[in-house]
């Protein structure tokens, strides 16, 4: 029986060895296992504890900004590999003179690739540099901030260009209008009769001077609250004269009241050389032309009082007006007054239409010295304006055609030369 029973430890004790060996290979190879599962947590932990630098931008490029009047620099670069996935915040250019330190001129938002230097010296070289700026939280709240820089660019400097290649628009709708104005100058010059549309309110003048002149009534003449240097004065001052012959040559008092001394002087000048044209100088008065105030309400309250007491026949309203053109046409319609009114103001038009007879709309009154004159020059300048009108309007309807209809090869072509 004892040997039996030893013979039974023996077994038992082989079975627990190979037991513990198998066990010990089972906790190496597991051991093993788990090293590698744990070594791409402890690199992730370890690069987030030391991030790595972002990319630097490539392919930086200067050049002097075109079509301007120099002192600029534009720089341009390729953008950080980092920058697709967020990890860049910002670009910084910096900037070297004469071989001095860099020092930075401005900052770029991120995926911005380009950035203009507005405060470059045409009298100076300069190179540039980008820095790509990454911006990481730490874990102690402070900002850790990773820098790459670009490779140093090539030496440039500023200059002022002589012609802006964005502006060759304007230079081909003046030099199409400069043609046909010159060619209807020569035309009219020529002896030639150019066609010009008749304006009412100008055929009507020899019909409201006349109808003061029947009923022995005064003419006023208002000119606008503006000073001379305002265009639409001086076109005003080119129907004075008009009006200011016929009431010479029919011997009716034209009175012109005004608000501004200058435009006093000028109307005074007007109207004396267009009574003395006509051959009647002694029939002109200095008290013809006279002051009231340069009050604008003020003003207008003035010619109204001597609309409602003295009753003029006519009254002329030209040139540039504001809130008292309804009431002076009001006043004027009340009294019984022929009136016409010219102004290129778009706000007071629609008062003057109301109450007065005649309206000459905007450019017909800059039309009016032309159109009253008949001297050459002036109206082949304004024939050859609009000629030169209707051409440009062509090409805005061949222009929204082209885009209309999606053929924008033109459109790259200039693109192409700009």
């Amino acid at each position: 029986m004892r040997r039996i029973e030893i013979r039974n430890n023996s077994f038992l004790s082989r079975v627990n060895i190979t037991i513990l060996a198998f066990s010990l290979l089972l906790l190496t190879v597991a051991s093993v296992t788990a090293q590698d599962e744990i070594d791409p947590v402890t690199e992730l932990i370890d690069s987030v504890v030391t991030p790595a630098n972002p990319a630097p931008p490539t392919d930086i490029t200067v050049k002097d900004t075109p079509n301007d009047a120099g002192g600029s620099i534009t720089i341009r670069w390729a953008l950080s590999a980092d920058d697709a996935t967020n990890g860049i915040s910002k670009y910084r250019i910096m900037r070297q003179s004469n071989g001095s330190e860099f020092t930075q001129v401005g900052e770029a938002t991120a995926g911005a690739g380009e950035y203009l230097d507005g405060q470059a010296s045409d009298e100076h070289e300069f190179n540039y540099k980008v820095l790509a700026i990454s911006e990481i939280p730490g874990e102690s709240g402070e900002t850790i901030v990773l820098t790459s820089e670009s490779v140093v660019s090539e030496p440039i400097s500023s200059s002022a260009q002589w012609f802006d290649s964005r502006r060759v628009n304007v230079l081909v709708v003046t030099a199409i209008l400069v043609f046909f104005i010159l060619w209807f100058i020569q035309r009219a010059k020529s002896g030639e009769k150019l066609f010009i549309r008749k304006i009412a309110g100008l055929e009507a003048v020899d019909e409201a001077v006349g109808r003061a002149t029947e009923m022995g009534k005064k003419i006023f003449y208002v000119p606008g609250i503006n000073d001379m240097d305002n265009v639409q004065t001086i076109a005003s001052m080119t129907i004075l004269g008009r009006v200011a012959e016929l009431a010479g040559q029919y011997d009716t008092w034209l009175e012109v009241p005004v608000c501004r001394s200058l435009v006093m002087v000028t109307a005074k000048e007007v109207v004396k050389e267009a009574y003395t044209k006509v051959g009647r100088p002694d029939s002109y008065h200095e008290d013809q032309v006279h002051y009231l105030t340069d009050d604008q309400f003020g003003y207008a309250a003035a010619i109204d009082g001597m609309v409602v007491r003295e009753k003029p026949a006519t009254i002329f309203y030209m040139g540039a007006f504001f809130a008292e053109s309804l009431i002076l046409a009001e006043t004027g319609n009340a009294s019984g007054a022929i009136q016409i009114a010219g102004t290129a103001m778009p706000a007071q038009l629609p008062f003057f239409v109301t109450a007065c007879d005649y309206t000459l709309i905007g450019e017909e009154l800059f039309a009016a010295s032309a159109y009253l004159s008949k001297e050459p020059k002036l109206l082949g300048s304004l024939k050859g304006q609009d000629y030169g009108k209707g051409a440009i309007l062509i090409a805005i309807l061949i222009g929204v055609l082209l885009e209309t209809f999606g053929i924008w090869e033109l459109s790259q072509i200039f693109s192409v030369i700009e």
